[in-house]
C-alpha cells in the first residue's frame, strides 16, 4: 500500500477555523505553538523497558522463556526488553506502545486498534487481547526503570508527524504468533520496530542496551519492509471521483493490516 505522504501537517490532526485550535482523536484543543511553529520541540525518543518491570510474574515468565530459548540456541541468556515511544510535536507529546488492553474506555489512553494475544479465539476475554496506544500527554509505566533511555531517534518534525500517522497503519496479528511468516513471534517490539522503520528512522541500526535482547523486533522489520516493496510495485489509484478515492483508501488499509 502507499504510505503516507511525508508532511508537517499531519492529517490525523483536524483544523477548526481558528489557527490555533486543533482536533486530535475527536477532542478540541488550543495549541499555542500554532502561530509561531518552533520545530526544534519535534522529536522521537526510544526507550527500553525490561521486561515485566514492576510485575514479577511477567519478569518470571519471560526469564524462563530467555532460558530455555537460549538453551535451544546454545547461547548465553540475556536481558529481555520491552520498546516505547515518545513522540513531541508541536501540538503535544503523545506516548506510542502497545500494551495489554486497559480496563477504562480506550480514548482515555488514545487507542487506535486491538489485537489478540496467543489465539484469535480466546480474544472474546479482555485478558487475551492487547492494544496500540498513541496517548496525548500519556505515560510510560515503570518508566523509571528504563535503560540507556531515551534515545532520540529525530529532531525532524515532519519524521515525528509520520510516526504518529502510522500508529493507525501497524498491522495487528496474535501476539506471540507468526502469523505473518516473519521468521519470529509479533509482540510490542515488532509494533515499534515496524512504525521505526516504515518512518524512515533507521530501525536496523538500533539495538538494546549491552547484553540484552527484544524478541520480536526482527519481525517489525521484515513485515515493513514487505509493504514498502509492495508500496513500491503497485501502481497508484488516482481518480477524482470522491467514491472510489474513498474506496481505494479503504482497500489499502486493509492490505496494510494483513501485512
Amino acid at each position: 500500500m502507499p504510505e503516507p505522504e511525508l508532511t508537517c501537517h499531519p492529517r490525523w490532526v483536524s483544523v477548526t477555523s481558528r489557527p490555533n485550535e486543533r482536533v486530535l482523536g475527536g477532542e478540541l484543543f488550543v495549541d499555542r505553538a500554532a502561530e509561531t511553529p518552533a520545530p526544534q520541540d519535534a522529536s522521537v525518543s526510544l526507550y527500553w523497558l525490561p521486561l515485566g518491570a514492576g510485575g514479577h510474574s511477567v519478569r518470571l515468565n519471560g526469564r524462563v522463556f530467555e532460558a530455555v530459548t537460549a538453551f535451544l540456541e546454545h547461547r548465553p541468556a540475556c536481558d529481555l526488553y520491552h520498546s516505547a515511544l515518545v513522540v513531541r510535536v508541536p501540538e503535544g507529546r503523545f506516548v506510542i506502545e502497545q500494551a495489554p488492553l486497559g480496563e477504562r474506555p480506550g480514548t482515555t489512553r488514545g487507542v487506535v486498534a486491538e489485537g489478540a494475544v496467543g489465539t484469535r479465539w480466546a480474544a472474546r476475554m479482555r485478558i487475551f487481547r492487547y492494544e496500540l496506544r498513541r496517548w496525548r500527554d500519556g505515560v510510560i509505566p515503570d518508566v523509571a526503570e528504563a535503560v540507556e533511555s531515551p534515545r532520540r531517534l529525530t529532531a525532524d518534525p515532519c519524521r515525528a508527524h509520520k510516526v504518529l500517522e502510522l500508529v493507525a497503519l501497524v498491522p495487528t496479528p496474535v501476539w506471540g504468533r507468526d502469523e505473518l511468516q516473519a521468521g519470529e513471534m509479533w509482540n510490542s517490539n515488532s509494533f515499534i520496530s515496524w512504525l521505526v522503520e516504515r518512518s524512515g528512522l533507521g530501525a536496523e541500526s538500533i539495538r538494546p542496551p549491552e547484553g540484552g535482547r527484544a524478541p520480536g523486533w526482527q519481525a517489525g522489520l521484515v513485515v515493513a519492509r514487505r509493504q514498502d516493496m509492495r508500496s513500491v510495485l503497485t501502481p497508484v489509484r488516482v481518480s477524482v471521483d470522491r467514491g472510489v478515492s474513498d474506496r481505494t483508501t479503504a482497500s489499502n488499509s486493509r492490505r496494510a493490516r494483513a501485512g
